[in-house]
């Protein structure tokens, strides 16, 4: 266990000094790509004036022979391309295999004033975050970097899940933590093939009516990933970082993957993966607030002054609890309207308008 007042401090002589407070920048999206596919590649520059993050991949579904030309073709993209606001991160190999040393080096020495964030995958605990968080620290100082690179976990193994609180707050380094459905079901034994979502399997009945067992009984999915994902938000709040659905694998099915990024949305999530352009806009519509909830949030904002008291609005009682609701929408509306000018131009209408009618 570290003392707190150490922390803050950095972990190689000439690193950088730990950042204080986790950026809470736009990243409704983390678009995948293939740095070793040369059509993929070619659309980085277009992609990145879509997406609030671009994510080079190099873990799975990059094949063991590909390994190398994608952490080679993500250093070019990288020195390439200018990404303006969007930021660029990469997910590396997992900690047990003969290519995440490479990963680190090649990536931080090279590029490391590109990158933004470092997801690790296969997270089990608090000692794979402290490899990587001491490691980086020394290859920081290699390379004179002078801003601490961000580390973002993947929580897909049923270790990883008994110990996300730990995780989360592992270090100071630690942007967020996402949701791997796929490696956590295979993880748990969990009995579905499925890449995130539900599963018609797993659901709940209606009790019987009178004698017949089985005429008129009413049957509701459920979702899978339901305890998990609170918990793994639940963890992410507590120390100050940010909490992300994972892949929806079924490309066609956009009807199902919006549902299940609107329940992660709700229940606090950030953002969420997209593996294919289509998911996209699906995450840009999610993961931002309806322009009615935004100017609903700035009229209680307005109303409640300093956010002490209560007040009646619309036949509604809203008191201190419902002010500081009200502030994470807005706040949230406030950051993607810097960023989205389409997006800024309707909450600002729509808030107009709500005021005028007060």
């Amino acid at each position: 266990m570290r003392s707190p007042k150490d922390f803050f401090a950095p972990l190689a002589v000439g690193a950088p000094e730990p950042v204080r407070e986790i950026p809470a920048l736009p990243s409704r999206m983390i678009h995948f790509f293939d740095p070793s596919n040369e059509k993929m590649a070619a659309k980085v520059p277009g992609l990145a004036t879509k997406v609030d993050v671009l994510l080079g991949n190099l873990e799975d579904a990059v094949r063991a022979d590909r390994k190398e030309a994608a952490r080679t073709g993500l250093v070019e993209i990288a020195k390439a391309n200018d990404f303006g606001g969007t930021q660029l991160w990469t997910r590396i190999n997992s900690l047990d295999s003969p290519w995440v040393l490479d990963d680190l080096i090649t990536l931080v020495t090279e590029i490391g004033d590109k990158l933004d964030v470092i997801m690790v995958p296969k997270v089990e605990g608090a000692q794979d975050i402290h490899y990587v968080d001491r490691l980086l620290a020394q290859l920081e100082a290699r390379a004179g970097l002078r801003r601490p690179l961000l580390v973002h976990a993947i929580l897909e193994t049923a270790s990883g899940v008994a110990n996300v609180e730990e995780i989360a707050g592992a270090s100071p380094r630690m942007q967020g933590i996402s949701l791997g459905p796929a490696d956590l079901a295979a993880s748990r034994r969990m009995k579905t093939t499925r890449v995130g979502g539900g599963h018609p399997g797993y659901l709940v009945r209606t009790d019987p009516v009178g004698e017949d067992l089985t005429e008129g009984r009413t049957t509701y999915q459920q979702d899978l990933w339901h305890y998990t994902v609170a918990r793994m938000v639940d963890a992410c709040a507590a120390n100050g970082i940010l909490p992300y659905y994972g892949p929806f694998g079924d490309i066609r099915d956009v009807v199902a993957c919006e549902d299940q990024f609107r329940n992660a949305f709700l229940l606090g999530c950030v953002g969420a993966w997209s593996l294919h352009p289509a998911q996209i806009d699906i995450a840009k519509k999610v993961f931002s607030p309806e322009p009615s909830e935004v100017a609903w949030a700035r009229r209680v904002i307005a109303a409640m002054g300093d956010g002490t008291g209560a007040v009646m609005i619309d036949g509604k009682m809203q008191d201190d609890a419902s002010f500081k609701q009200c502030k994470v929408v807005a706040e949230l509306a406030d950051a993607l309207s810097a960023r989205d000018p389409e997006l800024a131009a309707a909450y600002d209408k729509a808030t107009q308008e709500a005021l005028a009618n007060d």
